[in-house]
């Protein structure tokens, strides 16, 4: 039974896994300001998607913690928090770079490449990480918990490194935001 609930959601695991990326880098190459439209820049989005991705980073931990401590229900609402908090923060995320100019970064030296490192693998790994969130939770609700377990271990780490850098991106760069 496990396999053929899993079988079932594989080829939307698929299908998100490749358009969420495409959509998110057509969308993140469209300014609507720049294609005549009246919309306001929404440059108080940056600090609100950053501290979603701070929470989304706490979620994981504690959800972690709970079903260590065998709380399964627990872990369950908060990793679904978490997914929610992850769909929101690419809502958001998506938004802002539709109404605003993309900033530059401004550090020079040493920190102009720990930034560009640090942009680098949040960015790949951000693209990584939907399969191995949707077959994790996959895996949870079909219970086949002891390949969730296996699967969980790679994703979890990945997913909490995503929220993280995120937080660290948006803090090294928000200097450099216009005013």
């Amino acid at each position: 039974m496990e396999q053929s609930v899993e079988k079932k959601y594989n080829k939307w695991i698929v299908v998100l896994s490749v358009a969420i990326p495409l959509v998110v880098a057509l969308l993140f190459g469209v300014n609507l300001r720049k294609l005549g439209y009246d919309v306001e820049p929404l440059s108080f989005l940056p600090p609100i998607y950053a501290t979603i991705n701070g929470i989304t980073a706490i979620l994981l931990v504690v959800a972690v913690l709970a079903i260590k401590n065998g709380k399964r229900a627990l872990h369950e609402r908060l990793i679904k928090l978490a997914i929610a908090c992850s769909v929101a923060f690419l809502g958001m995320y998506v938004a802002y770079h539709m109404t605003s100019d993309s900033t530059k970064f401004g550090g020079e030296g040493l920190v102009k490449y720990l930034y560009y490192f640090i942009l680098i693998t949040h960015i790949l790994l951000s693209i990584v990480i939907i399969p191995f969130v949707l077959v994790t939770y996959v895996r949870a609700i079909s219970k086949s918990f002891e390949r969730h377990k296996k699967i969980a271990k790679i994703t979890f780490p990945l997913w909490l490194y995503v929220a993280v850098t995120g937080v660290i991106v948006y803090l090294m760069i928000s200097p450099y935001y216009a005013h």
